[in-house]
């Protein structure tokens, strides 16, 4: 008997223990009924206490996350206006200016719903929707990048603009990464992504090493600031790798419209292999004559006979252009590759007001 009498009290210490956490946790606020009013007139009861952006998720709110909520891209933010931890994590403070620290903004992946909170979200951001896709096209464009068409299902239909972007979530593992839309917004039944692979990216290694035509997959936009404005303004395009998507998707509307616009389209490269769809924008130079497509190699080898341009793409784009003060730029690659296009392009006295580009990593 007295070997039973220890357990036993055990387990009734952790009984005691269990309760008084229970107990703790409902004066904090977790797991109870708690309630989300959003943007004064959204009344939204949740329980559990996940991060903000998971619970809205849940509740047909998705708010944009190119990283997976991982605090890196800095995009799913929100305005903090009561409730909550009002304390900055360490992990927002890089991805927020002063003025947005100052002002309430949070990162919706940081901060979790402990009790009844009052927030605001872009209105923009409501219409968000979740999309069940089919897997309809799969094309290899190069070695390591893949054009993917998904078809909307159960008649839906999605409102997007050229340049913007929607999110994969990748089944069993439920991470979501971002990737613009290469496709003509006309038809509004399908996505096209353009997608490259990332060394052990778990959302590009599921593309390119898993995902099959006929598979189910979930989509979740539209999002993104980046997209073409109503201007007749000349365009310069900068873009490399699967960069090449939202340009594509902003050219096909403008070739819709007859390329109303004067635009100039830079896409670096390294060697020859990189390059894709090359026919189909020289096609479309032949056709336009205000449209110049012009691919650029920083890496070609003799063996290669290029004859193109070569160098980095911001050589190029120095070399190639002029007064650019009342042109805008649209520019998509890593956040390197923007930082050095910005600056290349300010030499040439652009407007900070017309560089569009939205931030991925």
């Amino acid at each position: 008997m007295q070997y039973l009498y220890i357990p036993l009290v055990l387990v009734g210490v952790l009984v005691v223990i269990t309760l008084i956490l229970i107990i703790i946790d409902k004066l904090l606020g977790g797991g109870g009924d708690k309630m989300i009013t959003i943007n004064q007139d959204t009344l939204i009861p949740v329980l559990g206490d996940d991060s903000l952006l998971s619970t809205l998720s849940g509740e047909g709110i998705h708010l944009p996350s190119a990283c997976g909520g991982k605090a890196t891209c800095g995009a799913c933010k929100f305005r903090l206006i009561d409730g909550g931890d009002m304390e900055l994590l360490p992990t927002e403070i890089p991805l927020l200016s002063k003025e947005e620290q100052e002002s309430g903004v949070r990162l919706s992946c940081q901060v979790k719903v402990r009790g009844d909170m009052k927030i605001e979200i872009p209105p923009g951001l409501l219409s968000a929707k979740e999309f069940k896709t089919i897997v309809e096209y799969m094309e290899d464009l190069t070695y390591d990048t893949k054009l993917v068409r998904f078809r909307l299902q159960n008649g839906q239909t999605i409102d997007f603009k050229p340049g913007q972007y929607a999110q994969i979530k990748v089944p069993g593992i439920e991470i979501t990464r971002a990737y613009s839309m290469a496709s003509n917004p006309k038809d509004n039944t399908v996505i096209e992504m353009i997608i490259r692979m990332v060394p052990n990216g778990q959302a590009t290694t599921f593309v390119h090493k898993a995902l099959e035509v006929g598979d189910k997959v979930s989509l979740t936009g539209p999002f993104g600031h980046f997209y073409l404005s109503d201007t007749d303004k000349e365009m310069i395009c900068i873009a490399g790798g699967s960069g090449k998507a939202p340009i594509r998707a902003i050219m096909s509307v403008l070739k819709d419209q007859g390329m109303p616009r004067k635009v100039k389209y830079f896409f670096g490269a390294k060697t020859t292999k990189d390059l894709y769809m090359t026919e189909e924008f020289m096609k479309l130079q032949e056709e336009f004559p205000n449209f110049t497509y012009i691919p650029a190699l920083s890496d070609s080898t003799p063996e290669e006979n290029w004859t193109g341009e070569k160098g980095l793409i911001t050589d190029v784009v120095d070399r190639l252009v002029g007064d650019l003060s009342q042109a805008e730029a649209y520019l998509c690659g890593s956040p390197g590759m923007i930082a050095a296009c910005t600056k290349v392009l300010k030499k040439h006295d652009i407007q900070d007001s017309n560089v569009f580009f939205d931030k991925f990593s």
